[in-house]
Formats: structure tokens, C-alpha cells, sequence
């Protein structure tokens, strides 16, 4: 078969099925999930002393610990699952400041909250699955997490 051939079914067979609703259910969800002006924080690898959450064999932190960094902001995170909802519990360095506030999403719920002095933060009640946290700082862009999978 010559490639004009292929092509041009190609562009036939495109136009004739129409893209499943849930498909495009699925895509407007995810376009409500994004962080419009928002800084990714890329994740950084987390090494600690030996005790109580890190493995003893190899120092580096427990699977539910975390660390994302994005133009100078730290934010760590860990995550766990108690009965059947999730608790997620950071701190934000260097402290963002009296009128900053982070955002804990799933895809389902948000939750936002005003950080302490030092920067920590805490959500309980979430349903386990994805989730993500947003620091919000006046005068700056937003900066968040990628999305992260907490399994019971």
C-alpha cells in the first residue's frame, strides 16, 4: 500500500467515529486538575539518618515521604492511610509566610489550609488515591506537586 493510500484512510477513518463521551469526559476532568500559572516542583530524593522513617538498611526515607522542589520552595510531604481515608501531613521551606496557603487535592476534594509559622501542615479525611499539594503565595506563582498515587 502506498503511503498517500494509508494517509488519506487515515484522515477518512478519523472523521467518521466520533471521540466516546467518556473519553471526553475524562480529558475536561483533567483540564479542571491543572494549575493554571503554577510552578511544577520536580521530585528531589530524600536521604535520612537511620530510625524510625527510614528504612535501616539503606537510610533512605519511607515510601510515604516526599520531597518536591521548585524555584528555592521545599515542600515535603508524607502520606498515609488510616482506616480507609488518607492523612497527608508537609512542611513548606521556607515558610511561605502569614497569608500563604496550601492546597491538598485528589481528584475528587480539596482541602486548603493556612501553614504554621515554620511552615507544616496537616489534612485528614481524604479518600486514598492520587493527590497533590499546591502552595499559594501572594505575589508568586502557585507551586505544586506532581501527582502522587497513595495506596491503602
Amino acid at each position: 500500500m502506498r503511503e498517500e493510500y494509508l494517509l488519506a484512510a487515515l484522515r477518512m477513518g478519523a472523521g467518521a467515529d466520533p471521540v466516546p463521551e467518556g473519553v471526553s469526559a475524562a480529558a475536561r476532568a483533567v483540564f479542571g486538575l491543572r494549575v493554571p500559572g503554577g510552578v511544577p516542583a520536580g521530585p528531589v530524593d530524600v536521604t535520612v539518618p537511620p530510625g524510625a522513617r527510614s528504612r535501616p538498611d539503606t537510610g533512605t526515607a519511607h515510601t510515604g515521604v516526599r520531597r518536591f522542589s521548585a524555584g528555592g520552595l521545599v515542600i515535603d510531604i508524607e502520606t498515609a492511610v488510616v482506616g480507609e481515608r488518607m492523612e497527608v501531613a508537609g512542611q513548606v521551606s521556607p515558610a511561605p509566610g502569614p497569608d500563604a496557603r496550601i492546597e491538598v487535592r485528589t481528584p475528587h476534594i480539596g482541602k486548603v489550609r493556612a501553614p504554621s509559622a515554620s511552615g507544616h501542615f496537616a489534612v485528614a479525611g481524604l479518600p486514598p488515591g492520587w493527590v497533590s499539594v499546591v502552595c499559594h503565595r501572594p505575589g508568586h506563582p502557585p507551586v505544586f506537586t506532581r501527582w502522587v498515587h497513595v495506596r491503602p
